[in-house]
């Protein structure tokens, strides 16, 4: 099953609500919150990182950027990088740009999530699509996600 139709089923299971928008492809954050017609704060920017044991998924308010200092502390990993294209089409059947916010059970990984989702009523990404966005209230989001809460923005882009 696709990744999208995977997200779809698991909010319905779960009751949660949401909204779908369709638009052009968009492969920054800033894009796709323009086409949504939403405040980029609201965007889940994912990231996929990989350190000395694995892959793992972290979400931050699309207005900010992630501190690879702070994440490599949470990992306690001295290794840490990006996935790359080929890691994220291979891994989770996306491009750069369109992975969601969703560990286990949605997609096998541990997620962490910042804790500048919890400042906005909504959250907003896209879903495993450049074309296809997901919105629903933050509270729902998360009602659902099994996630491990902290803090790894960066504080000197504020």
């Amino acid at each position: 099953m696709e990744l999208k139709a995977r997200i779809i089923q698991f909010l319905k299971q779960n009751s949660i609500p949401f909204t779908i928008r369709e638009h052009e492809a968009a492969s920054t954050c800033e894009d796709s919150a323009r086409l949504r017609g939403e405040d980029l704060a609201i965007g889940g920017k994912t990231l996929l990182f990989k350190d000395k044991v694995g892959f793992k998924l972290f979400v931050i308010s699309a207005k900010l950027q992630v501190d690879s200092n702070k994440v490599r502390k949470i990992l306690n990993s001295s290794k840490l990088r990006f996935a790359t294209a080929g890691e994220l089409m291979d891994l989770c059947s996306v491009e750069k740009g369109a992975l969601p916010p969703l560990g286990r059970p949605v997609q096998d990984f541990d997620l962490f999530i910042d804790e500048s989702i919890k400042a906005n009523d909504k959250i907003a990404f896209n879903a495993g699509l450049l074309t296809t966005s997901i919105i629903l209230k933050t509270e729902d989001y998360l009602k659902v996600v099994d996630g491990q809460f902290c803090e790894f923005s960066r504080t000197d882009n504020l």
